[in-house]
């Protein structure tokens, strides 16, 4: 801070109150608002390892970078993607800190159940009239200070979101908001294909066809084939049926087989818009690991794993803050001629050499 500044400085600024999704929108706004490239929504969560038992919102969670349950803080993020230059701004950053929010988060630690399916005598329930967890409760409601920032700005479609709301529950909290989503199936769901026989005349119509696995898919269903490194990629698309979804899936099927030992993995992606296209939505789900990068530049760069907060407001504000660099300095990386798009370390390296010139 060199003149005038303090540590007391710093800690005020951390003890006031921000709205930084405000301010982070307005500086995006600015910088894409001009655009009539194609935008999408983004979210994921991020884990903060924490020491010590006094953090704000402090729990027990999964970390994908250690492969183990560690003690830390959990954040839920949202990012505004941009299609045609393929990065994404980081745009809302909620932590996610009632017991019952992060006993439902996706990396959160959970006790098995006891007993398997629902009790007997339950009655067939309207599938669209489902229960959100607490998590996806809370998710919904970052979606919607997210579209109610942008309002008619930006025309957003699509919300892209990792295996997580791979399910009913999570398909419907997208769609309430007037949203389609974009996301992962397991890979051993049970799909079937729509029935195409003929009306019995009785009862309800067939719902349910054939059973949709590699065998039963057929050159009408493949889209694409590639072979690399004696490894086959093809893509599949069909129009399907999940038991615990109450409409048609846009499924795309991803399988990977190795020539040499002929072991095949696939992977199922999913979309409620029947319409889209299978390389588009296999794009639009690869583009959502460009909000790792966001995370990944937040720590290395701008302090999100290494500040020592424990009470709420200024816990909040690191977090937010290290996002909020982030979007500030991805749309000045953007604006300085001759320097690499996005790299944080060329930014602090031109910056610098202004500072001692």
């Amino acid at each position: 801070t060199e003149k005038g500044g303090s540590y007391r400085t710093v800690q005020r600024f951390f003890k006031g109150q921000t709205d930084w999704a405000k301010l982070r929108w307005m500086l995006i706004k600015q910088h894409v608002a001009h655009k009539k490239s194609i935008f999408l929504l983004l979210g994921d969560e991020v884990i903060v390892t924490k020491s010590g038992k006094k953090t704000h919102g402090l729990g027990m969670f999964f970390s994908s970078i250690y492969d183990k349950v560690l003690p830390g803080l959990c954040f839920l993020n949202l990012s505004l993607l941009d299609v045609e230059t393929r990065t994404a701004y980081p745009l809302t950053t909620e932590q996610l800190v009632r017991g019952d929010v992060q006993g439902s988060a996706p990396k959160a630690v959970k006790e098995k159940h006891k007993t398997a399916g629902r009790p007997k005598g339950s009655a067939d329930k309207n599938k669209k009239d489902v229960e959100l967890s607490p998590f996806q409760a809370q998710l919904q409601g970052c979606i919607r200070s997210a579209l109610a920032l942008i309002g008619v700005d930006l025309a957003i479609v699509y919300f892209v979101y990792d295996g997580a709301l791979g399910n009913n529950a999570g398909l419907q909290a997208v769609k309430r908001l007037g949203l389609h989503l974009i996301s992962k199936l397991r890979h051993d769901s049970t799909l079937y294909f729509p029935y195409d026989g003929e009306y019995s005349g009785k009862g309800r119509p067939r719902k349910y066809g054939g059973r949709l696995t590699l065998e039963t898919l057929t050159d009408g269903h493949l889209k694409s084939e590639s072979v690399e490194k004696a490894v086959r990629t093809r893509i599949y698309q069909v129009q399907a049926w999940h038991k615990n979804f109450p409409e048609l899936l846009n499924v795309v099927i991803i399988v990977k087989t190795n020539l040499k030992t002929g072991r095949a993995a696939k992977v199922l992606l999913f979309s409620d818009d029947l319409t889209l296209a299978s390389e588009t939505l296999v794009d639009y789900y690869s583009l959502r690991f460009q909000i790792e990068f966001n995370f990944r530049d937040a720590k290395q760069y701008w302090g999100l794993e290494d500040f020592m907060n424990v009470k709420e407001t200024p816990v909040k504000n690191a977090a937010n803050f290290s996002q909020f660099m982030v979007t500030f300095s991805q749309i000045l990386s953007a604006k300085i001629e001759g320097m690499n798009r996005g790299s944080m370390l060329d930014l602090k390296t031109v910056f610098r050499a202004r500072k001692y010139t």
